[in-house]
């Protein structure tokens, strides 16, 4: 069966496909729709923009708006569980989680985030709209409800141990959005992205305004592995010490690409075929398919290597402005 790779652009949705090592176009869906990000779940592929989702069933040739009781319609992320129970999470601007489990037919708020949000006074520097909600991190299934954790900018680590039935700041995030103070064994609160690894429900990783933080005890601490401004970072499934981290030294400032292979004591370049650091731009995300690990630019580049390689190379140069990529087959 067919690989597809789906990548949310600033001009709509395409779908590529791989054939002897190449990728191929094999279709542009949502012309001209600016995206944010797109998700595959069970055959339904939704695409998130900043007026709401578009659903297709068929692999991108029809779609129709799947927005019912999304009362926040400006869609920073999307996420979705690989595995039983099936959930589709929702990242909003300004903060909100959303969680669908009938294939985004209709949607589910989490009340309890707007609350904390508006309690906190959470912000943005770029936008007036109190923080978003940009990152997903959905832990094995340990159980019928697995936990879920979520990154806030500018608020912190969100936990839910009910598979998004209800919302709770962890232990080691407060909530308060003052990055100019004594931190502590809390996480910075500008988090731009989370991971948590197989092995442990417990181990956290986070990308954030203020370094790469890891926790191992489910948020409840945490400790800082490298201090930078950062918004990805991919974790290796089998060794959780073999890190791939996308820091730079401020907003798209000196961006590059470093590796860790001892948990965060030390590091290395690892940008190889790639003309970095990057005076104006940085990793904005990373996507694991496979033995493959894909990432995309703050300049809308789509990079990707083997994991057993270390060169990286660029594909599809054609599409332009790539916000998001996920596969699907």
């Amino acid at each position: 069966m067919a690989t597809y790779l789906y990548l949310a652009t600033a001009i709509g949705l395409f779908v590529a496909t791989q054939t002897d090592g190449n990728w191929t176009i094999i279709r542009q869906a949502l012309k001209e729709q600016p995206l944010t990000s797109v998700v595959v779940s069970q055959g339904i592929i939704l695409a998130g923009t900043t007026e709401g989702i578009w659903r297709s069933t068929d692999n991108g040739q029809t779609w129709n708006k799947a927005n019912k009781n999304l009362t926040i319609r400006y869609v920073r992320w999307m996420a979705a569980s690989s595995k039983t129970p099936k959930i589709i999470l929702v990242g909003t601007e300004p903060a909100g989680i959303f969680v669908s489990r009938d294939g985004a037919k209709t949607w589910r708020s989490a009340p309890e985030v707007g609350e904390l949000r508006d309690a906190n006074g959470w912000f943005l520097p770029y936008s007036s709209e109190a923080g978003c909600v940009r990152g997903f991190a959905i832990a094995g299934p340990t159980s019928d409800q697995p936990r879920v954790y979520a990154a806030v900018e500018v608020g912190g680590v969100f936990v839910s141990d009910d598979s998004g039935n209800s919302w709770q700041l962890v232990d080691g995030s407060d909530g308060k959005p003052d990055m100019n103070r004594d931190l502590g064994s809390l996480i910075h609160p500008d988090v731009h992205s989370i991971t948590v690894h197989p092995a442990s429900s417990d181990l956290v990783t986070a990308a954030t305004g203020g370094g790469l933080y890891r926790s191992i005890d489910g948020g409840r601490s945490w400790k800082i592995l490298y201090r930078c401004y950062i918004r990805a970072a991919w974790v290796d499934p089998a060794d959780s010490k073999h890190i791939i981290a996308g820091p730079a030294d401020g907003v798209s400032r000196n961006g590059r690409i470093e590796e860790s292979r001892d948990g965060g004591q030390t590091w290395h370049p690892a940008a190889a075929g790639m003309k970095a650091p990057w005076r104006r731009h940085m990793v904005e995300r990373f996507f694991q398919k496979d033995e493959m690990l894909f990432a995309v630019l703050s300049n809308g580049e789509l990079w990707s290597k083997k994991l057993s390689g270390a060169s990286w190379q660029r594909i599809l140069p054609d599409i332009p402005r790539v916000k998001a990529v996920v596969a699907g087959r």
